[in-house]
């Protein structure tokens, strides 16, 4: 879990992240620390030293919008990494809002509209709030379908479904930051970010390093037991009236052996729901004779 001062936290995890040569300054006696001084990065952003070490002390809340952006290119921070740090420096944005965990039914017609892709909505502490049956059918292999970050990191499965589960964890975690710096006082992030500190040094050791990546696109690479290799392009949208939510969905090229994979995953969701159906059925036949 982070502490109070989740400024200064920041602060000191992207500034060890910074190497002297990076930024262009000579490198003299002895480094006690990993990355940049406290004095080279207010040397670098243009203030003094106190100062910078008030804001990574917790005692400095109010730095100016023009103070944060000099730290930020200080600190080599891409647009991501320098949003997250005005959201924590300037709290008036978002401060006190909740992510939304309300599907709206809408969605769920959408997502079950979509049967030839796996589509699946997610929250801002990365539950999964809905999923039509081709993503069910996709990450059929786990224990649980709830949370992508618990998949990732509390279940076995994980190491051999995620073609390279190290970039996979590395990504979900940056994304965690990247989704949950905009709602700071949303008590059920911080549970699902304490659950897995305390159950997975993976995900602590990761979370430590405050990356951040929101995603939106890329292609992900998926080892599925019964389909095979899969390679899918991921995207994402923010849904405008879910403050938190994102409805994501993979696809693939026509023509490629992943496409041909999906077409088979579809068959297997088919096959799953019949099987459901058939099941729920028997289920209603034994009732039946029960009572009889």
């Amino acid at each position: 879990m982070d502490s109070e001062n989740k400024l200064g936290d920041y602060l000191r995890a992207r500034r060890a992240l910074v190497r002297v040569e990076d930024v262009g300054l000579p490198d003299v006696g002895s480094r006690r620390v990993p990355g940049l001084r406290r004095d080279e990065v207010a040397l670098l952003a243009g203030v003094s030293t106190d100062y910078y070490m008030r804001l990574e002390q917790g005692r400095e809340r109010h730095p100016s919008d023009q103070v944060l952006r000099s730290i930020a290119s200080a600190l080599r921070l891409d647009d991501a990494e320098a949003a997250h740090l005005f959201r924590l420096g300037l709290p008036v944005f978002g401060a006190g809002a909740a992510a939304s965990l309300t599907v709206a039914p809408e969605l769920v017609r959408l997502m079950d509209g979509m049967p030839d892709v796996p589509a699946f909505l997610v929250g801002a502490a990365q539950d999964i709030l809905g999923a039509n049956a081709m993503a069910q059918e996709l990450y059929r292999g786990f224990a649980r379908y709830d949370n992508l970050l618990r998949m990732i990191f509390l279940d076995p499965y994980a190491r051999s479904f995620y073609g390279d589960w190290d970039a996979a964890s590395r990504l979900a975690v940056s994304n965690l930051r990247a989704s949950s710096s905009q709602f700071p006082a949303d008590e059920h992030i911080e549970r699902v970010v304490g659950e897995l500190s305390l159950r997975s040094p993976a995900f602590a050791n990761l979370w430590a390093r405050y990356e951040v990546r929101p995603r939106t696109r890329e292609l992900k690479h998926f080892v599925h037991p019964k389909v095979g290799e899969l390679w899918l392009h991921f995207e994402t949208l923010a849904v405008a009236g879910a403050p938190g939510q994102h409805l994501s969905f993979y696809s693939a090229e026509p023509g490629t052996a992943s496409h041909d994979g999906l077409i088979l995953l579809r068959r297997l969701a088919e096959q799953s729901a019949a099987e459901s159906e058939n099941q729920g059925e028997e289920s209603e036949l034994e009732k039946g004779d029960t009572r009889s």
